[in-house]
């Protein structure tokens, strides 16, 4: 009795552990790789969508498994799912093993079929469906030798696991990708900047930027961030650069689905619909499943601002049948808009480029010239078409395009004054003619005598790239 006992509460503990460990990871260390999950995914409350998509073999792993994902973006529910799924996993290995081994051996079979499917759940781009088809098999296997008699248990089996190709689709299939995954806490973190990002929540963003990740996507990010926070000028350098290319990315079908989809945010943001459609567009093909309703989002609240209702109209009313997405789709409707939702729209079409020419986002410069010919009130426009030009050492252009008492930033002073001096015209008049104080000329003078002290100034980086260019 007390060895049956031990055994029980082995049991109860190791399930216990399973659970707890699995779903605090999720929640706490792995939390943006579930809600990425959910902007790729779509499910319609609609029984014709219903009826078309899943049909043919593995249609319920499919429907599951997309019903499942449409609550990963959410805090509790999200690592609660997977949590369920991967202890079931462990718990139905377990008793098969029980029908052939003593009870230590199965729990460590059930344990590192656990693990196995654990860190399985860790991998880019993993799929719900996967966990379920493998959680799918070994119940049925489970179900198959519950029949008392010897005889029918290979018989149950073989006629199960029929049903099962039917319901689940295949056991292995090549996209189910690699056997094994480990988790990437620094790309976790990316992706959090990436979610965070198309979620509006500029201050998380910058909060996930403290640790400097040194990849494009994470200083371009931080850059979008403090660009609607109105501070760039001030803090671009204090975060790894890499030129001018972490401010806009162009959008091409070379680019990653991840790139591409970040690509459309910063052009969002500052009023150009055209590429940020473009974006959502290309990343909407490219993604796993060409489904996401973080793109669907997308494509509505653009042609919303361009005026197209009736295009809004068609990814409005594939989004009102979704389950978190419908209240807001339906209250943007052009019928049922209420007042902030009027401002809204009214705030973004005052951004829209009044010209037509062919938009190139791998010319982000004439697009910058143009959003600001619309409106020249447009700061988050005018922040990124002065760094865009300092970051490309481009100080002519800068002067061009400064305009003094728009914006502000101690990067638009420093290169203000190195653009006097290589000009001969750094004297007291031409500093206060662009409203720069006198004591920044003091600066840059212990600039000169310790540039290391100052490495977070635009005078820093433009000395280092004046002495890789004479080497």
């Amino acid at each position: 009795m007390i060895k049956q006992g031990i055994k029980s509460h082995a049991g109860h503990l190791a399930a216990a552990l399973a659970f707890l460990g699995s779903f605090c990871f999720f929640q706490f260390a792995y939390p943006y790789h579930l809600a990425r999950r959910e902007q790729l995914n779509l499910f319609l409350f609609d029984g014709d969508y219903m009826a078309r998509t899943y049909q043919g073999t593995g249609w319920l792993s499919r429907f599951v498994s997309d019903f499942l994902e449409q609550f990963f973006h959410l805090p509790v529910a999200g690592p609660l799912v997977v949590a369920l799924l991967l202890t079931g996993i462990g718990y139905v290995a377990f008793r098969i093993c029980r029908k052939f081994m003593g009870f230590w051996p199965s729990l460590a079979v059930g344990a590192l079929f656990f693990a196995w499917s654990f860190m399985r759940e860790t991998g880019n781009l993993y799929q719900t469906r996967y966990t379920l088809v493998t959680l799918g098999y070994l119940s049925l296997i489970l179900l198959a030798l519950r029949f008392r008699k010897v005889w029918l248990r290979p018989v149950a089996a073989v006629v199960f696991l029929a049903a099962g190709v039917w319901l689940l689709g295949s056991p292995y299939h090549a996209d189910y990708g690699k056997w094994w995954h480990t988790p990437k806490l620094e790309y976790e973190r990316m992706i959090g900047l990436d979610v965070e990002t198309s979620r509006e929540n500029w201050d998380k963003v910058l909060e996930l930027s403290k640790v400097d990740l040194y990849m494009e996507e994470a200083s371009y990010c931080y850059n979008l961030a403090h660009a609607m926070k109105g501070d760039l000028g001030d803090t671009m350098l204090n975060h790894s650069q890499n030129h001018h290319l972490t401010l806009l990315f162009p959008v091409s079908s070379e680019r990653t689905v991840f790139t591409n989809t970040l690509a459309g945010e910063a052009w969002f943001q500052l009023g150009d619909m055209t590429v940020a459609e473009q974006s959502a567009i290309t990343a909407l093909q490219a993604s796993p499943k060409h489904t996401g309703v973080r793109f669907l989002v997308r494509l509505a609240r653009v042609n919303l601002a361009m005026g197209e209702d009736a295009a809004a109209m068609k990814y409005l009313g594939i989004l009102s049948k979704t389950l978190f997405y419908g209240k807001w789709a339906r209250s943007m409707m052009p019928a049922h808009q209420d007042e902030a939702a009027r401002a809204q729209l009214a705030e973004a079409r005052a951004k829209l480029i009044r010209t037509d020419f062919v938009h190139h986002s791998d010319k982000p410069r004439a697009v910058l010239h143009a959003l600001l010919e619309a409106d020249p009130d447009n700061r988050a426009a005018r922040e990124y078409l002065l760094c865009f030009d300092l970051m490309g050492y481009n100080l002519d252009g800068f002067m061009e395009d400064y305009v003094p008492g728009q914006v502000d930033g101690h990067l638009y002073r420093e290169a203000i004054l190195i653009w006097l001096s290589r000009n001969d015209r750094l004297n007291p008049e031409e500093v206060a003619r662009y409203g720069v104080d006198v004591s920044e000329v003091d600066r840059m003078g212990r600039f000169g005598r310790n540039p290391n002290a100052f490495r977070n100034t635009y005078w820093y980086y433009y000395w280092k790239a004046m002495q890789e260019a004479q080497q």
